[in-house]
């Protein structure tokens, strides 16, 4: 008896779950980085406002 066929199904769905799973870090990972700006940039343009609104009031 030959065998004429292999069985690489399990191997391309593990090595599809890894990839997955890197892609999936990898985003969370920058995600993290990205929100992390975003809130920085957020609280110094609210103390700009607060700085800018203060001294137009101490004109008036």
């Amino acid at each position: 008896m030959k065998n004429d066929f292999l069985d690489d199904g399990g191997q391309i769905s593990a090595e599809m779950i890894l990839l997955v799973g890197a892609i999936l870090v990898i985003v969370i990972v920058a995600g993290g980085y990205i929100l992390d700006i975003s809130n920085s940039i957020a609280g110094n343009i609210t103390s700009v406002v607060d700085s800018a609104r203060d001294n137009t009031i101490n004109r008036m």
